[in-house]
């Protein structure tokens, strides 16, 4: 079984609750669970499992309790974090947390695992967040016997697909050259659709061509997440530069498996 984590580990997907602002707590709980994403393919119908981890850094034992939740995206491209079952292609029905309450000892880690029993009938990609949220404990003690509380959640986004189910197809537009200049380098911006059945994670990679189709220059993108039918843009730097003349960017998407999508960008540099 092959399990992806990123790099940073979000080990804050909530702010403190109740806390007041401008203030830090004054014994604050220090707590992270990894991974920070999940990204797996499973067969229809077959149950599967993947291992997780709670760790307190603090002082003091915490006592954490499990939420599932769906993930999704709204108009925005930011996060949505459902009841089970609300989003379109929910998993978090699928999946069991064991234990799904406990508590974690000073300086101590809570193995956990996560079963996930999809059903026969799946085709294509399915989301869900693995929460951990701690019990409220008493950050700023007041004379009156009153005082603030804190807790934590965090959690870990599992995307799923079922293999050999996947229909994999991206569409571009917008597509934009800013040819470099004195103060920036050249900057290719476009807009991706995923119309696939499942998330991707394109990369995109400029090739920049002269007018006798000489490498001039390239830049690579980030890898960015997209779920199904999500849009959004991507970015491609180079910091070179460029005598006058006319150019053509090759643009090329790699995605899915083994899936490309090229496009080619004629735009000029004028002189001085």
């Amino acid at each position: 079984m092959k399990i992806k984590t990123t790099k940073r580990h979000l080990y804050l997907l909530a702010a403190l609750a109740g806390l007041a602002a401008g203030c830090l707590p004054a014994r604050a709980q220090s707590l992270g669970l990894a991974p920070a994403q999940v990204v797996e393919k499973f067969k229809p119908g077959v149950p599967f499992e993947f291992a997780l981890s709670t760790v307190n850094t603090g002082e003091t034992p915490v006592d954490m309790s499990v939420e599932i939740t769906d993930f999704w995206y709204d108009e925005k491209n930011e996060k949505v974090f459902s009841s089970p079952g609300t989003s379109p292609r929910s998993a978090a029905n699928w999946i069991q947390f064991v234990p799904d309450h406990f508590e974690v000892g000073p300086h101590g880690t809570q193995k956990m695992k996560a079963i996930v029993t999809p059903p026969a009938d799946a085709k294509g990609g399915y989301y869900a967040v693995l929460f951990v949220q701690s019990k409220p404990q008493l950050s700023f003690p007041k004379n009156d016997g009153k005082g603030v509380f804190t807790s934590m959640r965090i959690g870990c986004l599992v995307l799923l697909r079922a293999e050999t189910t996947e229909d994999y197809k991206i569409e571009l537009s917008n597509m934009k050259v800013t040819p470099p200049a004195d103060t920036r380098g050249l900057a290719v911006d476009f807009d991706l659709l995923n119309s696939s059945n499942t998330h991707i994670f394109p990369v995109a990679r400029v090739a920049v061509l002269d007018a006798n189709r000489k490498l001039v220059g390239k830049g690579e993108s980030d890898e960015k997440r997209f779920l199904p039918g999500q849009k959004n843009s991507m970015h491609v730097e180079w910091a070179g530069k460029l005598p006058p003349g006319s150019y053509t960017a090759l643009l090329t998407v790699a995605y899915g498996e083994d899936h490309i999508e090229t496009q080619q960008i004629a735009f000029s540099v004028a002189g001085q």
